[in-house]
């Protein structure tokens, strides 16, 4: 993997602080199935105008870029990614509960956002209190779970295109739809996101996250490192019982599974690499559309060389 220049990196060191500039960075660091190669380059956002100096000037010298969030839905390749991570996370994780609403910005967490909202008594988050990942992320892939979603909650969305520019969407624009969003398919990048929620009883917001825990736990395998759901949900089908009815259930390659708790989760069970992931991904892909003519599309996002 080459180094980046010397003139790209001083440009960076000119607008973010040094520690927050990570060379050869490790990307099972970053990833929820901690697994991935190393980036060229990692680089810890704490606000949007570091954003508005490097986005316009990556572009202009034409290195490649990628917008990391928790990581929750991501396999980076074994050979890593030759370009610049900019990750948007715990240095940008505001959270303002304003009357029936909540701002935050990208980097807070969604379980964080719904903290914030039970404990302000408001309704209508409690669907994203288990997902693991940013505000930024669940708004770009309209995250859900159990009949929950965010293009229901969405006011607003503050992000800046790729000239560094500041625009502010509404529910309309995004074009929210199952597991996209106008941003899934232009350079795009959140910064903040306006959410309208409804009133509610603190106590009963808290039983029913309680009880989301509670049904996650028991049908997730959450003991193991994955990227939550792999597949989306094939229209007229549930993706994991295509799998488990494909024969397979626990079907493995190296250290990457196919969960025998919930067929829809690939998981690493200690030592997968990357490309055992992607090899696992695969093969369930090749033997349901052999089996019962449907593709199943990943939810997970591939970056980098496997």
């Amino acid at each position: 993997m080459e180094k980046i220049s010397s003139a790209i990196y001083e440009f960076i060191r000119a607008c973010v602080p040094e520690e927050d500039i990570l060379l050869n960075e490790p990307m099972y660091k970053h990833t929820t199935f901690r697994v991935g190669g190393e980036a060229q380059c990692l680089v810890r956002i704490s606000e949007s105008g570091q954003l508005e100096k490097l986005i316009p000037y990556l572009r202009k010298v034409e290195v490649p870029y990628f917008i990391l969030g928790n990581g929750s839905n991501l396999l980076v390749g074994d050979k890593g990614y030759e370009g610049i991570i900019l990750q948007i996370g715990s240095r940008m994780n505001g959270i303002w509960a304003e009357g029936d609403c909540i701002r935050a910005s990208a980097g807070a967490l969604l379980s964080q956002v719904a903290r914030c909202a039970q404990e302000n008594g408001l309704t209508g988050l409690e669907f994203a209190s288990g997902i693991p990942g940013t505000i930024g992320g669940g708004v770009v892939m309209n995250a859900g779970a159990y009949d929950g979603e965010m293009k229901q909650i969405v006011e607003q969305v503050t992000v800046m295109n790729e000239q560094g520019e500041i625009l502010v969407l509404d529910r309309e624009t995004m074009e929210f739809s199952y597991r996209t969003s106008i941003i899934k398919n232009r350079p795009f990048v959140v910064l903040e996101v306006l959410m309208r929620l409804q009133p509610g009883d603190k106590n009963e917001i808290q039983k029913k996250m309680e009880e989301l825990s509670r049904r996650r736990q028991e049908k997730q395998p959450l003991e193991f490192a994955s990227a939550g759901s792999t597949f989306k949900r094939p229209e007229g089908h549930f993706a994991g019982k295509l799998i488990m009815d494909a024969g397979l259930r626990g079907y493995s390659i190296g250290g990457a599974r196919v969960s025998e708790k919930h067929c829809g989760f690939i998981i690493n069970t200690g030592k997968a690499t990357a490309a055992d992931v992607a090899e696992v991904i695969g093969e369930v892909q090749e033997r349901v559309k052999d089996k019962f003519g449907v593709t199943l599309e990943t939810e997970v996002i591939f970056l980098g060389d496997f």
